[in-house]
């Protein structure tokens, strides 16, 4: 199942482990059983301290449980953890090993002192790249507590379960068989979310912090970057962050970073956090800005957890978010069909019908990869032609099982109540409305700026962008823009990070000449007779 190199790794992980480690298979004849079979072999392999015990019965077939000898085992996958989700598989057998985690003392402390029992279902893909984030958290929070249970489901594999409980987005979470939520999560919104008391005392410790020199909204690259620029001044940065890592979250595959032959995004943020807490930088994340106020000594943020952060220079890096279609049906049947990621959530459309709204690279390059998986795709585009290059769109053309409708303007999204059922477009030319009958519709037509709480702050423009010169500043003095949800053209992730250090080589210019004594005029020599 692994090949010797993999093999080598994992021996060499392993080997931090202190405690014996008991894997629990419930298998069936299935190709999938036999497959995990033979992983669960490999891995035992590399460690006298694992053993495996198998079993024919059990909730799910193939699944196995890891835990230690005579004790409840909390942490379970069902269907195989491989691609993005072998890290996980990884990290939870160091941690039911002995492994310290790495997460904060005050996080581990507050899953350890959960009241309650809590059972999460977690149903991943192996190509989506934000599972991996949720599937790592709530597993941490099985092996801390006793009391916390976690299942990792592969969709893939347990396609009747993915059906009968209509998961038509990953990650998808279920708390004791309810509906817990969508998409990417981290450690501490987990928390935030069960442990309601826990935002209160977040936002009373952000409001006890001192005004900063230089406040960063948004840990994107641009914020990363003026973060790194201006804590190297020797200044006193702050950085309040949606999610730290922003919309790189999201994408797939990085190509074109200089210095970075290739990566993708979740391991990019993570190398610009660390990079960030290299520094002196106070990081406020999983805060959102919902107000930005003028004070006598400069700025006053508004947060949506209540608390409010001051700072004498401002550096606005908020980022852009997915452009939605704004049509009805939309929102109602967003993650019941409509989705905006085709790497994660293609999977679950396995064999069925979809459309991809948007003919730009993104559009394309998700048609093609949809239609390896899918019946097939009917991409959508508003425009008489598409705009995506053109070595991308030959290869969109030779796909048997793709059909490319231009000056198609999508109208309607239609579902039964529970799911995605069709959508019905506009010929733009011909003026005839038609609806399609399909299950899934993925959304690929551009961003919009994270700028709706700044209206009446700073100036923006017509779409909403951050309007700034060539220094970064804005029609406001003391306050920068950075980023995509800048007026910048070329939205792109190196522009980003450069834009950022701009922005923090500006505001500490701007310190430097708003904190110089001010100049006195000489006191005329005294004239003598």
């Amino acid at each position: 199942m692994l090949d010797s190199n993999l093999k080598t790794q994992l021996k060499a992980y392993l080997e931090r482990i202190s405690q014996p480690i008991e894997i629990v298979a419930s298998l069936d004849d299935s190709r999938a059983s036999h497959e995990m079979k033979e992983l669960l072999a490999d891995i035992a392999e590399q460690s006298s301290l694992i053993s495996v015990v198998e079993k024919t019965d059990g909730e799910r077939a193939p699944s196995f449980s890891i835990g230690r000898p005579g004790a409840p085992a909390g942490v379970v996958f069902a269907g195989l953890p491989m691609g993005h989700e072998f890290t996980s598989l990884v990290l939870a057998l160091l941690q039911v090993g002995g492994y310290p985690s790495k997460a904060a003392q005050d996080i581990i402390d507050q899953v350890k002192n959960l009241d309650g029992d809590y059972v999460f279902e977690t149903y991943f893909s192996q190509s989506c790249q934000n599972c991996p984030d949720v599937v790592q958290a709530l597993n941490l929070m099985a092996v801390l507590n006793p009391r916390i249970k976690h299942v990792a489901i592969d969709g893939a594999v347990f396609q009747k379960e993915v059906e009968e409980r209509q998961v038509m987005a990953v990650p998808t979470v279920f708390l004791n068989g309810q509906n817990f939520g969508q998409g990417r999560m981290e450690l501490a919104q987990i928390l935030a979310k069960i442990d309601t008391g826990s935002v209160a005392r977040e936002a009373m410790k952000i409001d006890a912090r001192a005004p900063f020199d230089v406040l960063i909204v948004g840990g994107g690259p641009a914020g990363a970057a003026a973060a790194v620029y201006a804590a190297r001044k020797g200044i006193r940065t702050g950085i309040v962050a949606e999610r730290f890592g922003g919309q790189v979250l999201d994408t797939m595959a990085i190509e074109n970073y200089i210095s970075i032959k290739e990566t993708d995004g979740p391991h990019f943020a993570v190398a610009l956090e660390e990079h960030v807490k290299t520094y002196d930088v106070d990081i406020m994340n999983l805060q959102k800005a919902k107000a930005v106020e003028q004070t006598g000594e400069g700025f006053a943020v508004k947060l949506e957890s209540g608390a409010t952060v001051r700072s004498k220079t401002l550096i606005l890096a908020t980022g852009a978010r997915w452009r939605d279609m704004n049509v009805p049906g939309e929102k109602e049947y967003r993650t019941k069909g409509v989705t905006y990621c085709p790497h994660c959530d293609g999977p679950l459309f396995k064999g069925k019908r979809v459309a991809v709204i948007g003919g730009g690279n993104s559009g394309v390059e998700a048609a093609i990869d949809l239609a390896g998986i899918v019946a097939h795709v009917t991409l959508l585009e508003f425009a008489s032609e598409l705009k995506a290059d053109a070595v991308l769109q030959r290869k969109l053309h030779s796909l048997p099982n793709v059909t490319v409708i231009t000056d198609a303007q999508t109208t309607e999204v239609k579902g039964d109540g529970a799911k995605v059922n069709g959508l019905v477009y506009k010929d733009r030319l011909g003026g005839g409305e038609h609806t399609l009958a399909l299950e899934g519709i993925f959304v690929q037509i551009g961003l919009l700026p994270n700028t709706d709480f700044l209206k009446g702050s700073v100036e923006l423009s017509r779409f909403g962008e951050i309007v700034v010169d060539a220094r970064g500043e804005t029609s406001v003095p003391g306050i920068f823009g950075a980023g995509d949800a800048t007026t910048v053209p070329y939205k792109q992730i190196v522009i980003a990070a450069g834009d950022g250090a701009k922005a923090a080589l500006s505001a500490f210019d701007y310190l430097i000449r708003h904190s110089a004594p001010a100049e006195t005029t000489p006191a005329p020599e005294a004239v003598t007779a």
